[in-house]
């Protein structure tokens, strides 16, 4: 009898540890999202620091990447963090960049266990950085809330093995799947909760992507207007071959205030680049493909990569949504779905391809759903 209390008393203690250490991790994921659009090149990680169930320490990747969530986290916790645990929503990095290692500061602080969500990809990193704590006689556990830390850490993760963003989607449909009443004129599809939701997303990402037929019919600012955030606005990238942009748009009036970034043939013509750089646009050449007129869009995601984007918001018109998706560029897509029906003679959404390539193909799942006042919004992922 006593064994038997003995054994349910070790059992209780162990849920109530693996609940713990649950609870602290998901904290440590809510506070690294806030850094999400702010930290490219970096990952936009969380770290929480606790010691005998009280968190005594919190970090999250600032902007610019850096401070790191875990140096964060370890000043705030300053002299507590000796025997704590660490719980951080990636490895901690073991090379030095532009700042020290975080493993080194974390074995310095003398924390006694770190529970890592997931290992970095990273070839600078790639397990070395877990080795390099156990080397020094801390425990570590890894694999906790793993999946959401990879959601989390797509674009990152995407960026150092693949060499291109994470590439989210968005498309905005009325109920018969079309994304405006006449070609080339704006159409009210969602209602202001969605919006607010896509300025939120857009505050979420490091730049929003339009194509230059979309620029022109829209003149849109493409900047997050959701109160107090006008600082998390995305980089502006239009798809402009020819360089077509009026140096009277919206984009090019804010480009010293909002960074704007139009990607052009590299044959385009040098007196057009050199206005529009004046106004303060960044002009960047990218390689045409070679089998559809247009700039590859393949080559567009590397040179994006390469100037440390990460998360990269698709907000084009039918054509460029189309062009992705064939292309399986696309990693997430956000649908949204307006209450009310356009008609006949309505845009369709994807420029010939049916809304089904997305919501009925084995390529994509749904990860998430929401209702957004009269409207709905489906999130799907690649399977």
């Amino acid at each position: 009898m006593i064994f038997r209390i003995l054994e349910d008393q070790y059992a209780d203690k162990i849920h109530q540890a693996k609940a713990a250490d649950l609870r602290f991790m998901q904290l440590a994921l809510t506070l690294g999202r806030r850094g999400l659009g702010r930290t490219a090149p970096n990952p936009a990680v969380g770290a929480v620091i606790v010691k005998d169930g009280v968190i005594v320490g919190r970090g999250w990747t600032q902007p610019g990447g850096r401070p790191h969530a875990e140096v964060e986290a370890l000043h705030r916790a300053g002299r507590a963090a000796r025997g704590a645990t660490l719980y951080v929503t990636l490895e901690p990095c073991s090379h030095h960049g532009k700042t020290p290692p975080c493993a080194d500061a974390v074995i310095a602080a003398g924390v006694a266990r770190v529970v890592s969500a997931i290992e970095d990809p990273n070839p600078e990193v790639a397990g070395q950085g877990h080795a390099r704590l156990r080397a020094a006689g801390i425990r570590v556990d890894v694999g906790l809330c793993g999946a959401e830390a990879a959601h989390d850490h797509a674009g990152h993760f995407r960026r150092v093995c693949d060499g291109r963003p994470h590439v989210i989607l968005k498309l905005a449909v009325s109920s018969d799947d079309k994304i405006a009443a006449t070609p080339g004129q704006p159409t009210a599809i969602t209602g202001e909760e969605a919006r607010s939701r896509v300025h939120l997303l857009r505050a979420q990402c490091d730049a929003v992507l339009i194509g230059i037929r979309t620029a022109l019919a829209d003149d849109p600012l493409l900047t997050c207007r959701l109160p107090g955030m006008a600082k998390r606005s995305p980089i502006r990238v239009v798809l402009d071959p020819a360089l077509r942009l009026p140096g009277d748009s919206r984009l090019v009036h804010s480009a010293r205030s909002t960074p704007l970034w139009l990607l052009s043939s590299e044959i385009a013509e040098a007196a057009a680049a050199a206005k529009l750089g004046a106004a303060g646009a960044q002009i960047i050449h990218v390689a045409d493909c070679a089998e559809t007129p247009g700039l590859d869009l393949a080559a567009v995601l590397r040179t994006l990569s390469d100037k440390g984007i990460t998360r990269l918001l698709v907000e084009g018109g039918a054509r460029v949504a189309a062009s992705f998706i064939a292309a399986g560029l696309v990693d997430e897509v956000w649908l949204l779905r307006g209450a009310q029906s356009v008609g006949e003679g309505g845009v369709a959404a994807l420029d010939g391809l049916p809304l089904s390539v997305i919501t009925d193909a084995p390529g994509f799942k749904i990860r998430a759903s929401d209702t957004l006042g009269p409207d709905s919004l489906t999130i799907y992922e690649r399977s």
